[in-house]
């Protein structure tokens, strides 16, 4: 099975771009449009990691993360910040990275893969072994 990917962003936009990016590179992904509806999606679709913008409606990333963290079944699940504030590194200090929106699509996959412990493995590779 695929590795899941949750997306946590409130532009669509940006989700959708996500989403083709991770599904053409051999991810499963879901989306919630902010934190308040991001414990929901996680609780459901049990993600193997978060992508998290800081600023949404409703709740904001930072608070999400808390709460996500303060949970047993997720205190583990790896998180990186995607966002367009700056100083976004000093928001959540135990996500694995942070980058800054507009990002490398390329540079989000490389950590992906190194976080889910996929060293050299192409999507193509990861297709296959999937088989």
């Amino acid at each position: 099975m695929p590795h899941k990917i949750l997306i946590v962003d409130d532009d669509p936009y940006i989700v959708k771009y996500l989403v083709d990016i991770l599904s053409d590179n051999g991810y499963a992904t879901c989306s919630a449009s902010d934190g308040a509806d991001a414990m929901a999606v996680m609780e459901r679709e049990k993600p193997d990691l978060v992508t998290l913008d800081l600023e949404m409606p409703n709740e904001w990333g930072p608070r999400f993360y808390r709460k996500m963290s303060k949970a047993p079944e997720f205190k583990e699940t790896p998180v990186i910040v995607i966002s367009g504030l700056s100083g976004i590194h000093l928001a959540i200090r135990n996500a694995v990275a942070s980058l800054k929106k507009p990002f490398d699509p390329n540079k989000l996959l490389e950590i992906i893969r190194e976080t889910l412990g996929e060293q050299g493995r192409s999507a193509a590779a990861m297709a296959s072994a999937d088989e």
